[in-house]
């Protein structure tokens, strides 16, 4: 049985412009790093960054993002420091929490985000999406 999320892999066109990203702009630390990628870890995250054919023309056709979490308090200057290292965005926010949403060397969609899946529903039981059920 499934007992939670266990990693991420991302393909990566480039694999030193990818882990200098998640190292150097997302605060990752390296663990290991091999011919064809390597593995990072964020507290309990573990990201490998596998490379393979990147597909630019499939990329942002739709939601499908990873969200991170930031604090109230560094949301500001994360933010401010994604764009002095000229990370492009690819959405503005419109939900609860504060959330930036950016994107990595190959394009794929990733947020940061301040709060949790509690905060979102105490928002949503105030102003619930179409059609939206409370299971609890």
């Amino acid at each position: 049985m499934l007992t939670g999320f266990n990693h991420l892999t991302l393909a990566v066109a480039s694999l030193p412009r990818s882990v200098e990203f998640y190292q150097k702009t997302l605060g990752f630390k390296l663990s290991a790093r091999w011919a064809r990628g390597a593995y990072l870890t964020l507290g309990d995250l573990w990201l490998c960054l596998s490379l393979d054919d990147v597909r630019p023309e499939g990329m942002q056709l739709n939601y499908t993002h990873y969200a991170f979490t930031v604090a109230p308090e560094h949301f500001a200057a994360f933010g401010q420091w994604l764009r002095d290292q000229n990370v492009s965005l690819w959405k503005q926010d419109k939900s609860e929490g504060d959330s930036l949403y950016f994107l990595d060397p190959d394009g794929h969609q990733l947020e940061a985000h301040v709060g949790d899946l509690a905060s979102r529903l105490a928002a949503c039981r105030v102003s619930p999406y179409e059609g939206m059920e409370f299971f609890d």
